[in-house]
């Protein structure tokens, strides 16, 4: 993804940088995919106001996004990729042969009409998941699981990739991005 600066007309916008939005979808998010947030307005259980000067704001409405990609040796096409009100990845939409679609996020240098795959029988190429013992040692990797089939939870913001350090039977190193 590219970047795009700022003029400088703060001090505060001086080195401020975002994620361009060339590439990005158009169209509206798919409707079997997301789901509205539901504010509380600083109201408790009855109803009643216990915080002050909360609420307003826009309405925002979640994406479902596939963190296990379990859809294992089925290619996927990727649709389109799409802004995401909630982080600051941008999300891909894949649809798969047999009509179903999910988003998944989307790693630099996906694009529109890209084939991606899951599985230990997926090669290496931006998109894929493989299993840890498959990846060889050296390769930038993101969307992490800590445990097999937890799904993923490290090293899914826009921009970081981990690296691949070592492996050693069932365990590997992995040089995080902070």
């Amino acid at each position: 993804m590219a970047t795009k600066t700022y003029r400088p007309t703060s001090p505060a916008r001086r080195h401020q940088v975002a994620l361009a939005d060339e590439g990005l979808s158009r169209k509206e998010p798919e409707k079997s995919l997301i789901v509205q947030k539901r504010g509380r307005s600083g109201r408790n259980n009855q109803g009643k106001v216990t915080v002050r000067h909360r609420g307003g704001g826009v309405k925002r409405m979640l994406r479902n996004v596939d963190f296990k990609r379990d859809k294992v040796d089925v290619a996927g096409k990727v649709l389109a990729l799409e802004y995401d009100p909630g982080r600051s990845a941008r999300l891909a939409l894949v649809e798969y042969p047999d009509g179903e679609k999910r988003y998944i996020l989307a790693p630099v240098g996906l694009t529109t009409g890209d084939m991606i795959m899951s599985g230990a029988t997926a090669e290496i190429k931006v998109g894929n998941t493989l299993p840890m013992r498959n990846i060889p040692v050296g390769t930038t990797i993101h969307n992490l699981e800590l445990e097999a089939g937890r799904g993923a939870q490290i090293v899914r913001s826009a921009g970081v990739g981990a690296q691949l350090m070592s492996r050693e039977e069932s365990y590997c190193v992995v040089r995080l991005p902070s």
